[in-house]
């Protein structure tokens, strides 16, 4: 009992928790240079694990119940999939002298977020169970389509830059080893007791895991972040700017897709948030030249997470609004 009353107020305060384990890594990583190194080593371990324990919560037996919900799933698609990058690519003329910085920006927005959007969202009010139902299609599109945006949108030149070795390597490693796990390990969940065990046990490591790894990522980054302070200066307002403007432009999909008001907060959450932690282990196998991206990618984690404490109060007054505006 106390074990799963520990669980619920995590759960409940996992906003403060999240800034408490920024704060403390930060203040280590800058306190203590030396421990940049074996932070960064722990770095792939540890969103592995976490990552596992994401893709443990996506139903992929549920994925025909997504595609049923047809209006919900196409204006999160359109969202995602096509307005979005239309804003990304305007956004990013303001930093596309950088290669890195412009790396950066689109591999992290244009990947929407599958995991702790389904939280923030949940404490707006909006339709969680959606966005879960809706997280095995979202992670499969962004994974074919993310290549051809970078191709399209940064130019083959720069992409050909990129070593596919290494790259591959921790796509295989961090997300697609993960992702089978998970979905085996749902798959002996419902066959056997002992996998129903482990699935709990999982979910209930879920906040510890994200601490633990936001804590290690920024305590092995802020170093960097702090000696390239002045080019991350150039990103903040693109990633303030994108969390402004996906609001509105959420609320108008939603509108187009006939939503009712708890779909509306899931799809403007799902607009807004962005996969900064599947991606950057995809940054960090990037060449030399390119070390700045996955500093890029933290910075947007960091941005990403004050933003949403924000979106929480927000987005809920704003839809009532709108709401009330439209009846009256």
């Amino acid at each position: 009992m106390r074990v799963a009353r520990l669980i619920n107020v995590m759960e409940r305060r996992q906003i403060g928790l999240y800034l408490l384990a920024i704060g403390a890594g930060a203040g280590l990583g800058w306190l203590v240079p030396a421990v940049s190194v074996p932070l960064e080593q722990a770095i792939f371990p540890v969103l592995g694990l976490l990552l596992f324990a994401t893709f443990l919560g996506i139903p992929f037996a549920s994925i025909g119940e997504a595609v049923r919900d047809v209006r919900f799933m196409a204006t999160v698609l359109v969202l995602n999939f096509l307005i979005a990058p239309g804003v990304v690519f305007a956004l990013s003329r303001f930093i596309a002298h950088d290669q890195a910085l412009l790396i950066g920006v689109m591999m992290v927005l244009l990947t929407p977020c599958i995991d702790y959007v389904i939280v923030f969202s949940g404490l707006a009010g909006g339709s969680s169970d959606r966005l879960l139902a809706a997280a095995p299609l979202l992670m499969l599109t962004q994974m074919l389509l993310l290549p051809l945006y970078l191709l399209f949108f940064v130019g083959p030149d720069l992409v050909s830059e990129i070593e596919p070795g290494p790259f591959i390597e921790a796509l295989v490693f961090l997300i697609v080893i993960p992702l089978v796990l998970a979905a085996l390990t749902q798959a002996w969940a419902r066959r056997a007791a002992a996998g129903r065990a482990v699935m709990t046990m999982m979910e209930g490591l879920m906040v510890p895991l994200m601490m633990l790894t936001l804590a290690v990522v920024i305590g092995s980054q802020i170093v960097g972040v702090g000696s390239r302070i002045g080019s991350l200066l150039l990103v903040f307002p693109v990633y303030a700017a994108f969390l402004v403007v996906m609001v509105p432009l959420g609320m108008a999909a939603a509108r187009v897709g006939g939503l009712d008001a708890a779909s509306t907060k899931a799809v403007i959450f799902s607009g807004a948030t962005r996969n900064s932690l599947v991606v950057l282990p995809l940054a960090l196998a990037l060449p030399e030249p390119l070390a700045l991206v996955s500093l890029v990618v933290v910075t947007q984690t960091l941005v990403e997470l004050i933003g949403m404490v924000a979106y929480v109060q927000i987005v809920p007054r704003i839809i009532w609004t709108n709401r009330t505006l439209q009846s009256s």
